[in-house]
């Protein structure tokens, strides 16, 4: 099965004069997120980690606990790009440790495979907040306007093996100036995922 594989990933960049610069085990697996064909639980992986919370602002100076829980896909197209384009749904929560804008989330997230190790995702939804919201600026509170807001992250991660990952994480919420005030919030951070 790897070498049938390794043969139509071949013929594939040959035809469209794509230069291989891959090696043979990389070749072996997709290139999007595929999950297998057949799925075995409803979650598909839990995460946790910790992130620096919004570096640089008025809140910034504690740190913030992640858990999130992402859910198997609902339709498994069996060619990667199709794959790539169904996305995961996820819930999960930001909690920070010092009292200072915590979050609770949910919406969708993709992940694309650049190797059988390496991978890149993104995500966007809601992020339901306790941060500030009004018009008066509280002197170690970001004024986020409104709530929820439009939550997205940006990952880059490593999989050790076929169920632990490690992933490095931009996370930001903002409403996009649709309420009077938009200072939005940004937090850095690791996750380990582990994957069903």
């Amino acid at each position: 099965m790897s070498r049938l594989l390794t043969c139509l990933a071949f013929c594939l960049c040959f035809s469209t004069g794509i230069a291989l610069e891959a090696d043979a085990a990389d070749l072996a697996n997709p290139l999007a997120y595929a999950p297998p064909a057949v799925t075995h639980s409803l979650i598909s992986e839990i995460r946790g980690g910790v992130f620096v919370h919004a570096l640089g602002t008025r809140e910034d100076g504690s740190v913030d606990i992640n858990g999130e829980v992402l859910f198997s896909k609902p339709l498994m197209p069996a060619d990667p790009l199709m794959a790539f384009l169904v996305p995961r749904l996820h819930l999960g929560a930001t909690v920070n440790t010092a009292g200072a804008t915590s979050e609770f989330y949910a919406g969708f997230t993709w992940t694309y495979d650049i190797t059988a190790k390496v991978f890149i995702e993104g995500s966007v939804g809601a992020g339901f907040h306790n941060g500030e919201t009004g018009r008066f600026r509280v002197p170690d509170r970001l004024s986020l306007g409104c709530s929820p807001l439009i939550r997205g992250t940006g990952s880059i991660g490593y999989r050790f093996n076929e169920n632990w990952s490690i992933m490095a994480t931009v996370e930001h919420i903002s409403n996009a100036n649709l309420c009077h005030a938009n200072q939005g919030l940004t937090n850095y951070g690791v996750r380990v995922g582990y994957s069903f």
